[in-house]
């Protein structure tokens, strides 16, 4: 749900300080779900910044290896996933489109937008809905819900849509974890897979992602896209990212504890953490847009949903300072007061 302070994606850092009249780096900004311990960018090469993007040797196989594809798939290098997902309805006729409610509001809006009839689904309804659809977008894990699916049940549905020339798009831009991924199906046809480098990795800002589908698909997208779509310092910062394995494993030991432990605060504050990733987590409450601007006013950003009414509240950085001031928050009076609203007599 839009609000005049808060972008539809959160990260209105900028909004907020002009509405609040806090400085914009006073702010604790735990909207966006983005790894707030990303990886270290170290100096980039001259040349990646005076030479024309061409493709970087090896980086195709660098990103079969992250995804867990096969070392034949096809895939495409994007500038960040949104790339694709603003292409990929251009690319088909006007046809019946199923995405997940509550989800990623660009699905829906890019469909929508090229024509398309778009139907909002809980992951309960697609068995019953799949044969009236075309295309059936969805997120794995859920953002913001995290909700989780099985592959072999993704995998079904894109079957049965294929057989009628269908597709099945899988966003996996939460996820880092090969195991919960399609991506050893690549190449499976109707099948389109979506991966992002900004969140996992806390490199948003670079804007480069990848899709794993069949080979003619992928040419249709980079056609549309362009030359030169992903720029050469994004490349060189993809391919140092995703060859430090050590860097990988640390961070997400890091992930889990620091979601273990934001669950824990947010618990002991009374809010019922309904899921999440180890990136976000995911707290319904009918009071969430209240909360969030009473969370505003100590200086902290999360992202408020409408319906249903929950608040999704990323990992604060790795210091204590703000471990702390995001725990004096939820006990301050006015936060404690939608929380907890006090019973009539």
């Amino acid at each position: 749900m839009s609000r005049d302070w808060e972008r539809d994606h959160g990260g209105g850092r900028r909004v907020a300080a002009r509405l609040w009249g806090r400085p914009e780096a006073d702010w604790l900004d735990l909207s966006t779900g983005i790894n707030p311990k990303g990886w270290p960018v170290p100096p980039l090469p001259p040349e990646v910044w005076q030479r024309l993007p061409e493709p970087a040797p090896g980086l195709a196989d660098l990103a079969r290896q992250w995804v867990g594809a096969p070392s034949t798939a096809a895939c495409l290098a994007v500038p960040g996933s949104q790339a694709a997902i603003q292409q990929l309805p251009l690319l088909r006729a006007p046809c019946r489109v199923g995405v997940p409610v509550p989800g990623y509001g660009e699905h829906a809006l890019c469909w929508r937008r090229a024509g398309h009839q778009v139907r909002g689904l809980g992951s309960d309804q697609v068995e019953a809905a799949l044969d009236q659809l075309d295309v059936l977008v969805w997120i794995n894990p859920n953002n913001p819900t995290g909700e989780r699916l099985p592959p072999e049940r993704l995998l079904a549905w894109c079957r049965r849509l294929a057989d009628r020339g269908g597709w099945l798009v899988v966003d996996e831009a939460f996820l880092d974890d090969p195991a919960m991924s399609v991506a050893a199906d690549t190449g499976t046809p109707g099948l389109v897979l979506l991966r992002s480098l900004g969140k996992a990795f806390g490199l948003a800002g670079v804007r480069a992602g990848w899709v794993f589908a069949e080979a003619a698909l992928l040419q249709q997208l980079a056609r549309a896209l362009g030359p030169w779509s992903l720029s050469g310092p994004a490349q060189a910062v993809m391919a140092g990212a995703l060859a430090d394995h050590a860097w990988q494993r640390e961070n997400r030991q890091w992930r889990r504890q620091a979601a273990e432990r934001l669950s824990g605060l947010l618990s002991a504050a009374g809010l019922r953490v309904a899921g999440g990733t180890d990136l976000f987590l995911y707290c319904p409450h009918p009071g969430a847009d209240a909360l969030a601007r009473a969370l505003a006013q100590e200086g902290i950003l999360v992202r408020a949903f409408g319906d249903p009414p929950a608040l999704r509240v990323g990992l604060p950085p790795d210091q204590n300072a703000a471990w702390k001031r995001l725990e004096r928050a939820l006990a301050e009076p006015a936060v404690r007061e939608i929380i907890d609203p006090p019973r009539p007599d």
